[in-house]
């Protein structure tokens, strides 16, 4: 089943509201055969992005739509790294987001081919762990989480791979 990124702004970002959003979400997804993958929040930006498998653009978009979020896009998007589904324990590891506004004209077979070739040399920022990439279908940008001291070390492994920063924020998962 594809996966659907939801990216929307918070009114609120307290722990404690957000599970609750997240909990209401899970069971509409639910009810639509969708399924909540993972929630992360950006307090700073009071953005949360959320991962739901569902059949297809419009039962995602029903999944999300009794939250009181205000949705900014929902995208089709591929996982590249560790799957939240079949290694739970590692999707409450990762502590930043970084986002990169793809450049036009990349194809997703070049962007695939770029980021296996250069994932191992995350290996000399052995304090960053590069957990997984949603990368948009569209190939309009990438969300890439990583477990990281700080932001510097964070900003030193994407350096080392040679991959642009359009924003970084550090997140926290929520459910």
């Amino acid at each position: 089943m594809p996966l659907y990124l939801v990216e929307a702004s918070l009114p609120e970002v307290t722990p404690e509201i957000v599970q609750t959003q997240l909990s209401e979400l899970a069971a509409a997804a639910s009810q639509q055969q969708a399924v909540l993958i993972e929630a992360q929040v950006a307090r700073s930006d009071r953005k949360i992005f959320v991962i739901v498998e569902a059949d297809s653009e419009t039962v995602a978009q029903a999944a999300v739509k009794p939250s009181p979020w205000a949705i900014a896009a929902i995208k089709q998007v591929r996982l590249i790294g560790q799957d939240p589904r079949t290694n739970p324990d590692r999707k409450t590891e990762a502590n930043y987001l970084v986002e990169w506004d793809l450049p036009a004209g990349l194809t997703m077979e070049t962007y695939l081919q770029r980021k296996a070739e250069k994932t191992p040399l995350y290996a000399q920022v052995p304090e960053v762990q590069f957990e997984r990439t949603y990368v948009c279908e569209d190939l309009s940008k990438c969300l890439c989480f990583y477990d990281g001291p700080d932001e510097a070390a964070v900003r030193r492994a994407r350096e080392v791979v040679g991959a642009p920063i359009d924003r970084l924020a550090a997140i926290e998962t929520i459910g």
